[in-house]
């Protein structure tokens, strides 16, 4: 625990602009960050006495070893700069809403020359029209199944759209003129992408254009005696009403609002949201969060918005609505409004309702984020409980002189010895975080693998400490000719992110025996590394090894430690035999391709776009090779000799029915 005296900045050093501050540990990680109007003012509340402060700010200011910040011109600009910090660097002191699920959208890839319409979860793509979310991925595929009569746009994907392509056949929905299919050149670019548009924007609202428009049609095609236009056309009605029904009706027609609710009590907080588009509620979301900052209501809608609206493209108004109803305002809502206007290039007002159908709507929404706090605290208190227990157990039985908050496990994966790789995955508070994992290729000492696993375990160990050793105390080229250069500033590049293995473990999980703990042990003593624990878990009978000893330890079977240390072990196996996999396949796909001369591996890709197979590339002919865009003749011939093709004279003598004469009997 540090003293906040002992990096406390002197008072005439911190400037009184606004700006944004971040706290980070020994090691360098930031651990908080926050923007103040004033920074001499807000700071200087951090290092009063400690027992003034409320427990959670006391934690952080005891956790944290330095305090740097930054400048800005304005609040806006620092509302900015507190939401990409946070975004990048992700502290553990900030508050951080999670989804309580993950939520589908209905997503058209806009960004490609022909827009696809599908289901898509996590993070958002550029380039790529989001609506929903929807409360189920079965709710978007009745949707598109409905509107592709009406909006017959592309939703193969980019494996079926080339085979097409290539065969000169559309798949089933071409046939059943549920696709305009543009593989085969039924419409071109333009003509498809304005279908995509058209989709997009009858999503995003505007119905009522759609359905009079081919209720015109109908009524023409009716007039010109064109009866089975008409009866497509009706049907097509029917699709958009049926689709229309499906979203109740609980504002003006012209309103779009997305309305928050929260449900919140000491330690933890719901919201809830239902996104509202022409009147009609066309998604919803939730997140919940840990409430490891002392702040009120307010602040904590602040957090929300940031959030939610930070990741929007510049002029997207189908993410950042006209209106956000809140159930608290904001301390700053102003500068809120201002960056949401901003973004949304048109004007956004941020206001709680008060009376009428949106304050109806918005108790419903308040309900909704009751019970999935109620639902979340259910949950939770098991999954807590245990992986409490299982942290207290591990550093019990294994002797620790702390509760194993971060622990990393290591795995090898090969096939008789080829594509050797090893994976290291990361727990910390009992919990995998999935973008600390990282994959290894073993090398050995030849450069062509090692010759067991404990000679691969060793290679890793030692290159993923010694990395550690450098990044913490900075590599002689960062440091050469600089002065006062600390752990802190080491583990940060220049950007000031943290390098990738700037931080130690408190816990080494290798699969494995006796053998593979030697082996990491060894790997450690060799760098200098002593305060890093290590165990082994073996597959058979799950027994825990530690170092130098000559029995292994044995945790009951229902010890919740030892289930932590197979959640932990399995993961390290998956993550390692699916990167074995990949290398593997790539490699028999490859394989026959690789050693050709002039052919590296954007050309060999290029070459199995064309032909889509080794098999179909066996079969080609010199000039169909050149034909390929970025293949020359030379390396056309060169392919097709590799290959095992016969030359054109061979090949017209055996179409004739002779044979070519041979040095060989």
């Amino acid at each position: 625990m540090a003293d906040p005296r002992t990096y406390r900045p002197k008072p005439g050093e911190i400037p009184t602009q606004p700006g944004v501050y971040r706290f980070r540990d020994s090691h360098g990680r930031v651990i908080y960050v926050g923007k103040a109007v004033s920074l001499r003012q807000r700071l200087s509340s951090y290092f009063a006495d400690l027992g003034s402060l409320h427990p959670r700010t006391r934690q952080m200011v005891t956790t944290a070893a330095s305090v740097d910040w930054t400048v800005v011109s304005n609040e806006v600009e620092a509302l900015q700069l507190e939401y990409a910090w946070i975004k990048e660097f992700d502290p553990r002191f900030n508050v951080k809403y999670r989804d309580d699920k993950s939520y589908p959208f209905l997503a058209v890839t806009m960004g490609e020359e022909y827009p696809r319409v599908q289901v898509m979860r996590g993070r958002k793509k550029p380039g790529t029209r989001y609506f929903g979310p929807y409360s189920h991925a079965w709710a978007i595929r009745e949707t598109v199944d409905l509107l592709l009569r009406v909006f017959p746009i592309r939703s193969c994907s980019a494996g079926v759209f080339r085979r097409a392509e290539q065969t000169g056949r559309p798949c089933l929905l071409g046939y059943i003129e549920k696709c305009s299919a543009p593989c085969v050149g039924r419409v071109d670019a333009d003509q498809h992408r304005a279908l995509a548009e058209d989709f997009c924007a009858f999503m995003a609202g505007d119905t009522s254009t759609y359905v009079r428009r081919l209720e015109n049609e109908m009524k023409q095609a009716a007039a010109e005696l064109e009866f089975e236009r008409a009866a497509r056309l009706r049907d097509d009605i029917g699709a958009l009403r049926k689709v229309l029904d499906r979203n109740a009706v609980v504002l003006g027609e012209r309103t779009d609002a997305d309305v928050f609710a929260m449900a919140a009590d000491e330690l933890e907080a719901s919201v809830q949201v239902f996104h509202v588009r022409g009147g009609r509620v066309r998604g919803q979301r939730g997140w919940v969060t840990e409430r490891v900052e002392e702040l009120s209501d307010a602040e904590l809608v602040d957090r929300l918005l940031l959030q939610v609206y930070g990741d929007a493209e510049q002029g997207d108004t189908d993410a950042i609505p006209r209106e956000v109803i809140v159930p608290v305002l904001p301390e700053d809502v102003d500068d809120l409004e201002a960056l949401l206007s901003s973004v949304r290039g048109s004007r956004v007002s941020i206001r709680v309702a008060q009376r009428g159908d949106k304050r109806a709507l918005a108790q419903t929404v308040h309900r909704n984020a009751e019970q999935a706090l109620a639902l979340h605290k259910t949950r939770r208190a098991g999954d807590l409980t245990a992986r409490s227990r299982a942290l207290q157990e591990l550093q019990e039985e294994l002797g620790l002189p702390e509760s194993p908050l971060r622990i990393e496990c290591y795995d090898v994966s090969h096939t008789g010895g080829t594509e050797q790789v090893a994976s290291m995955v990361v727990f910390e508070d009992g919990l995998p975080r999935k973008n600390q994992y990282r994959h290894f290729v073993v090398r050995g000492e030849t450069g062509e693998g090692a010759r067991d696993d404990t000679e691969a375990m060793y290679e890793v160990l030692t290159r993923r400490f010694r990395r550690y050793l450098v990044d913490a105390a900075g590599s002689p080229d960062e440091t050469e000719g600089e002065s006062g250069t600390d752990g802190a500033d080491a583990a940060r590049d220049e950007r000031g992110r943290a390098k990738r293995f700037a931080y130690p473990p408190n816990l080494v999980v290798v699969d494995g025996g006796a053998p593979q703990v030697a082996a990491a042990q060894r790997a450690l003593s060799d760098l200098g590394v002593v305060d890093v624990a290590i165990v082994g878990l073996a597959k058979r009978l799950e027994e825990v090894w530690l170092p130098g000893e000559e029995f292994p330890l044995v945790l009951p079977r229902t010890s919740e430690g030892l289930y932590l240390l197979q959640r932990v072990r399995d993961e390290a196996h998956r993550f390692a035999i699916t990167h074995h996999r990949k290398r593997r396949t790539k490699r028999m796909t490859r394989s026959e391709l690789e050693g050709i001369p002039g052919l590296g591996p954007g050309r060999q890709s290029t070459l199995l776009r064309a032909f889509g197979s080794v098999r179909n590339l066996r079969a080609a002919t010199v000039e169909e090779v050149a034909a390929v865009p970025g293949i020359g003749p030379k390396v056309a011939q060169s392919v097709v000799a590799a290959l095992g093709g016969a030359p054109e004279k061979d090949r017209a003598e055996a179409a004739a029915g002779t044979v070519p004469s041979s040095d060989h009997d």
